[in-house]
Parts: C-alpha cells; structure tokens; sequence
C-alpha cells in the first residue's frame, strides 16, 4: 500500500477562475508546473477548501482533478480532494480519482449534518472499504462544526488504506494522543498539520510535514524548514518557522483562500476571481498583505 512517502510539504492547490468564473484551465497547469519545478513541493492536492471546492460543481471537481494529475505528470504525488457530507457522493468522487490516477484521497469530516463518532467511524470505513486509494483524514472542526475525536482517528488509523490525517483541530493534546497511539503501529501513519503556523511545533512531536496553504507564497521556506528538522537541525528549522511568522498571519487575516489568491495575484501567478460567498479582501488588509509581503522580500516596493 505504502509505496509513496508523504513526508514533507504539500500545496492544497487554489482553483484558479476567469472573469467569467470559469476554471481556467491553462492557469491551473501553470501552477502546477510553477509548484513542482519552481517551488519544489513534495505534492499537491487539489479541491480541498483553499481550492474552493464547496463551490465546484461536480463536473469541474472531477475536471480539475483530472487537469492536475496530468499536469503533475508522476513528477511529484497527487491527493485528491474527495470528500463529502455524504458517504455515497464521497464515494462517487474518489473512484473517479482513482480512476483518473491520483496517488491518494483527502477526505474531509462530514460537515453540516454533525454525525456521531459512530457515524464518522462507519462513513470513512465504508468509503475506504470502495477505493484501493490510501486515504488521509481531514480534522477540521473549524470548518465542520464536528471533531473527530483522537479515539475515532486512533480507530481509523488501523483500517489498512487510512493511512494519515490532516490536522487542523486546533488542540495539540488531541493530536499528541494520536501520535502517541500511531506511533508505535507496525504501519506507518503520516501526520500532516493543516494548521500552518503549527507546522513546525507539530514536526518537534513527530510530525510529518503538511498540506499548507502558505506555500503557495512561501513554499519553498516551509520545505527547507522541513527537511533541515528531518536532518537534525533544529535551530536553523526554528528560525524559518519564526521569520516567516508575520507572511502566516497576513495569509490567514481574512478567511482562507481569500489571502493566498490576493498573494500569487500581486505574485504576477494566475488566481483570478473569487466565487461568492467568497469576497475579495478589504482595502485595509490588502494593504498590510501587500507591505508584509515586501517587507519578507516576495514583493518589490
């Protein structure tokens, strides 16, 4: 099953939309050329949130998904974004991914209907019991108003294609609980933070890497203080983590991708237009976006 490593860092790939609001199409190759050749990512993964994905209909889910894996071209490994709040769609969406050639699956905690931890136990069993894919499990609760407790993830870690989580749920004792449990499986169980200020914190404790959305603007810090922790330096890794701590919180100072896509848009990279509810940003953060930017040298004054 395991034959990818998924240490390291990976770009949760924006959707970049024309004026029309349509995928654009040549945009999106762009980036994922720009992310593997320039950037240097250890893997991408498009339709999570910070690529829009609740307003892509199906058509253009399975479009972009299929644009990217031919794009990356095996270069580096692509996880889809296949999640749902309902089990049958989740289902749906990650055979097609399979079937298009993804490397593996994201499946984001089911959101809005609130399962039990018996419900999020049954619903990432039986999608994994349909796909060979190996799958990661997106911890959220920011976002979908449901945690999945550390017993819940500590249970799924065992199913033999779950073979990781993003996390973002916010409370490191939850996280630690898993490490400690997962830690000493026969079978390796990546965790990958979805909290990117975490990131380094998160590598101290066993971390793996993770799926983060400030690489699109300062990937290739995030994959040197990667790799310098994995190699043992860890006061050169501490001193990235603390530098770019400022361009972070101005990526974050509205709600995620609305910075990221303002970024790579003042980056000269294709981002576009925003689908609503999404909104572009205030005048005033923009600004501080702007100035953070150029104050870290990303930008010229």
């Amino acid at each position: 099953m395991q034959t990818t490593s998924w240490a390291g860092c990976h770009i949760p790939l924006i959707t970049p939309f024309k004026d029309d609001l349509s995928v654009d199409e040549a945009g999106l190759r762009k980036l994922v050329n720009y992310y593997i050749e320039e950037v240097g990512c250890d893997g991408i993964v498009p339709c999570g949130t910070t690529g829009e994905s609740p307003t892509l209909d199906h058509q253009e889910h399975a479009r972009v998904i299929e644009v990217v894996i031919k794009e990356a071209r095996g270069r580096v490994p692509v996880m889809a974004g296949t999640g749902s709040n309902s089990t049958k769609e989740a289902i749906e969406m990650t055979k097609h991914a399979e079937g298009s050639g993804a490397s593996a699956s994201l499946q984001v905690c089911p959101y809005y209907n609130r399962p039990t931890q018996d419900g999020l136990l049954k619903h990432f069993e039986v999608i994994a019991t349909s796909t060979k894919l190996p799958l990661f499990i997106y911890n959220i609760p920011s976002r979908s108003a449901r945690l999945i407790e550390a017993k819940t993830m500590i249970a799924l870690s065992q199913i033999d294609n779950i073979i990781g989580m993003k996390d973002a749920c916010g409370d490191m004792m939850i996280t630690m609980d898993i490490m400690r449990a997962t830690r000493v499986s026969k079978k390796k169980f990546y965790i990958l933070s979805g909290e990117d200020a975490l990131t380094f914190p998160m590598l101290t404790l066993g971390g793996d890497g993770g799926i983060l959305a400030v690489a699109h603007v300062i990937g290739k810090e995030y994959r040197e203080m990667i790799k310098l922790f994995r190699a043992g330096k860890i006061n050169e890794a501490r001193e990235i983590h603390f530098q770019t701590l400022p361009v972070v919180k101005a990526l974050f100072i509205e709600t995620n991708p609305v910075p990221v896509k303002e970024a790579l848009t003042m980056m000269g990279l294709p981002a576009g237009k925003l689908r609503l509810p999404l909104v572009p940003l205030r005048p005033e953060n923009r600004q501080i976006l702007r100035d953070t930017l150029i104050q870290f040298g990303i930008l010229k004054g």
